[in-house]
């Protein structure tokens, strides 16, 4: 049984589209098997709802009078990357106002940032803006400052370099104190457990080898519609794998873009990580296409047949030292323990896992109701073999 994304397309057109989310399509495949499931099923959908570091939203404000190029540019106090043409601006989502005291006060609350202003001009709420600039005979203005909010903005949408990590670790902290970290905060002596996947239902784990999904897949972004427009910064596919190809460690990533115009303040949250920074919270999803049971066969890989390392963020993280205290399946995470060293240790999730629910859900209705079809994707992402590996800084001069 093979089928095609034109194939698919046409089907989503005249109404006669199966879809399934990757929750739905685990129970099916458990009961009537890969071999049925793949010729009842066209495609299945997949979601993710967690914090994204590395986002952010490209913006031209439009020009004042008389014109002004930025040198450099706040909304809301978090300066924006103004190093592009004139009114061009880049906000990333962990940018911080420039009086906030940061950790000075340990630990620090970082209440604003980057993924806040992003937050808050998607909820149509109005963002401060000021820029200065050195002045120029075409660009003679050298202050500005204004209130604008998104209908404002010429141009606006998100460009985030690595979302939707293909798996991720479970933190634990091995230290006699309390740490801060971007996976919340970690007790003493092995005092609790995070974790930060959608699992069975994260897209890149349900096509772990990257078969369908590339430059150019359409996909749910923040509410409105996306595309991924590049392998994601640090995506790592040679990491090991299991037999049925998921990466038993942190792998592949994706960037992604899309019109914030068309995006919802649900799906794009601001956040704070006590003693950390701040983030932004994104909602995800990528359909999948059943091209043969091998997709199939993937997309139906339950919590159960997906693992991750438990590390050390006290000591093995920070440090860079590469050990494991163990792989865990996410149906262990979920059921809320999980042993480490011995001992009972209560588990969490940084991401949400009925929200990434509902963004399946969401996806399955668009294509059901014929309003979102598929994208062929013009490059498959790299994959295993292609040469493509996260490297470290180099180590050169003297340490610290």
């Amino acid at each position: 049984m093979k089928r095609t994304i034109p194939e698919i397309n046409e089907k989503i057109r005249k109404g006669k589209v199966v879809v399934l989310t990757a929750e739905e399509a685990v129970q099916l495949v458990k009961e009537k098997g890969v071999k049925q499931a793949t010729a009842e099923v066209d495609v299945v959908t997949t979601g993710t709802f967690g914090p994204m570091c590395s986002s952010g939203a490209f913006f031209n404000v439009g020009h004042s009078k008389p014109k002004i190029k930025f040198k450099k540019v706040w909304m809301n106090d978090v300066e924006a990357y103004a190093g592009l043409a004139a009114v061009d601006l880049y906000v990333g989502a962990t940018e911080l106002p420039e009086n906030d005291p940061e950790n000075e006060v340990y630990p620090g609350k970082f209440s604003y940032g980057g993924g806040h202003v992003i937050h808050d001009l998607v909820a149509g709420r109005e963002v401060r803006l000021r820029g200065t600039a050195y002045g120029t005979d075409c660009y003679p203005n050298k202050e500005v400052s204004s209130v604008l909010t998104l209908k404002d903005v010429n141009e606006a949408y998100l460009f985030n370099p690595r979302n939707c990590y293909q798996n991720y670790n479970c933190a634990v902290n091995l230290s006699d104190r309390i740490i801060y970290t971007y996976m919340g905060v970690l007790k003493p002596r092995v005092g609790n457990a995070n974790y930060c996947s959608a699992a069975q239902l994260s897209p890149l784990l349900k096509d772990p080898l990257y078969r369908t999904i590339g430059i150019g897949t359409r996909i749910f972004l923040g509410g409105g519609v996306g595309y991924v427009s590049w392998q994601g910064t640090q995506h790592n596919p040679e990491v090991k794998r299991l037999k049925n190809g998921a990466p038993i460690a942190p792998a592949g990533t994706i960037a992604v873009t899309g019109d914030l115009k068309q995006m919802k303040p649900e799906w794009l949250v601001g956040a704070s990580f006590m003693g950390y920074g701040s983030s932004l919270v994104v909602g995800l999803g990528i359909p999948i296409p059943i091209l043969d049971q091998d997709v199939m066969r993937c997309a139906a890989l339950g919590d159960e047949d997906l693992v991750t390392q438990i590390v050390d963020y006290s000591h093995d993280y920070p440090e860079s030292v590469p050990r494991s205290l163990g792989q865990v399946t996410y149906a262990e995470l979920r059921s809320g323990s999980i042993t480490v060293e011995g001992k009972e240790v209560p588990t969490a999730s940084l991401s949400s896992y009925s929200r990434a629910r509902t963004v399946a859900g969401t996806l399955k209705s668009w294509i059901a109701a014929g309003d979102f079809t598929l994208s062929q994707p013009v490059e498959p992402l790299p994959s295993a073999g292609s040469g493509i590996k996260f490297k470290p800084l180099p180590a050169k001069g003297k340490k610290g």
